[in-house]
């Protein structure tokens, strides 16, 4: 099954970094997200990672863990913008935002992304506080009905009203100047609001800057698929996703819905990897993620196949080595950067199988097992229009699979588990 859309095609493939959620919650500090970009720089970025998102709240001085404090004080400038909270970004001392950490990252040869909110500070239209390139005033263009149910922080603007896009504008024009790289937009995408999306596309498109566009929280209504492929770049197919099987299993009928949308440019978004140490002021307390390793490696192998983003949840200062070795398979981000007709083959019992293309004479099989006993997955290399002899490597183990007279892929799958091949044309 394909789609042909007229979609966004400023990037090439799926982005791939580090947000700080799944650890921090709405907490994080500048020291923390340093950390952070070190260790990727060092150990990660010849393997495609990239970004550094800094998530919610960053504007809050008093936020201390994943949940929100109703009514807080937020920091924000006189034009109605939300500023770094400089007791937790120093930095951003003396009105610099984060202009000096988007520097520090990009020394780095990384990439700066932040998280907002939908909408207008509700502080900004109490205080009626002005609105850059425009004398209308916060009070004049909030929809004071358009709230989040989550987060008191924000309301919508109202995009039929006069000093509403300049009001985005301006927001993208400050984040430009810091450097931004990819702006995570939240409470936009359930329910959806395709006014406001297009607002942030044309600010966006009025910087000059190359900003990824992401918007949260799933799950996006696939009605709304044509328009996000032309006009976000990444969008969330599902609700939160933390470390428990249940929402695993149930991500492998998002992608089936989803799949058909993935192209240059627009990529569904399967949520973030909650891998490596989580919780550390966040949702479940400190842990190392709780699942298992042949859960982790079905995890990563159904989101490169996918092609989603690969945004990691965990402190990457605390990776032990079976985590890193996930995030350091070089194969297995190939799939997910630069293959092509990832797909859903079919689906027989407990054994779900994908597919995707690769450069001439290469193809990709992953085999899953989602039931609770082991299983012989049998794949008929037909399924994927080949007739050829083949020879197929497994990724995760590096061995050679088990090829029948009849072409047929052979493996044993363990309950939560994968095989996944990179197969070659001889």
């Amino acid at each position: 099954m394909s789609i042909v859309l007229n979609g966004r095609k400023d990037i090439s493939a799926p982005p791939m970094g580090w947000n700080s959620w799944d650890c921090y919650g709405a907490s994080v500090k500048e020291s923390e997200v340093r950390a952070n970009a070190e260790y990727m720089a060092k150990a990660l970025k010849e393997y495609g990672w990239e970004y550094i998102v800094v998530d919610i709240q960053w504007y809050e001085p008093n936020a201390s863990s994943n949940e929100y404090n109703s009514g807080a004080e937020l920091v924000m400038d006189e034009y109605s913008r939300l500023m770094p909270a400089e007791n937790r970004f120093p930095s951003a001392e003396g009105g610099k935002g984060f202009a000096p950490l988007g520097d520090y990252i990009h020394s780095l040869g990384l990439k700066f992304g932040i998280h907002i909110l939908r909408g207008i500070p509700r502080q900004a239209v109490r205080k009626n506080t002005a609105i850059m390139g425009t004398d209308r005033r916060a009070a004049e263009i909030a929809d004071i009905g358009s709230i989040c149910e989550w987060n008191s922080d924000m309301c919508g603007v109202d995009m039929s009203r006069e000093g509403a896009q300049e009001y985005y504008d301006s927001l993208f024009e400050l984040y430009a100047s810091w450097g931004v790289d990819l702006v995570k937009v939240d409470d936009i995408a359930r329910p959806y609001h395709p006014s406001e999306v297009e607002a942030i596309r044309k600010a966006i498109d009025k910087t000059g800057r190359q900003i990824v566009l992401s918007l949260s929280p799933g799950d996006a209504s696939l009605s709304a698929a044509e328009h996000l492929c032309e006009n976000a770049n990444m969008w969330r197919i599902t609700d939160d996703f933390w470390d428990a099987w249940e929402p695993l299993r149930k991500m492998f009928d998002y992608c089936r819905g989803w799949f058909p949308y993935t192209g240059e440019g627009h990529f569904p978004d399967c949520d973030m990897l909650p891998l490596g140490k989580i919780g550390i002021r966040s949702l479940g307390g400190a842990r190392m993620t709780n699942f298992t390793e042949d859960e982790q490696k079905l995890l990563m192998s159904l989101w490169c196949i996918f092609r989603s983003p690969l945004m990691f949840g965990g402190d990457m200062v605390y990776n032990d080595d079976f985590t890193l070795s996930l995030m350091q398979n070089k194969e297995l981000i190939a799939i997910d950067q630069r293959s092509h007709a990832g797909r859903e083959l079919y689906r027989k019992g407990s054994e779900i199988v994908w597919a995707a293309n690769g450069e001439k004479g290469v193809y990709y099989l992953a085999q899953f097992n989602i039931g609770e006993a082991g299983i012989t997955a049998v794949t008929p290399l037909s399924y994927l229009g080949i007739e050829d002899r083949v020879s197929a490597v497994e990724l995760w183990t590096g061995e050679h699979a088990e090829i029948t007279a009849e072409n047929e892929i052979v493996s044993h799958v363990a309950p939560h588990g994968v095989c996944i091949y990179k197969i070659s044309i001889l």
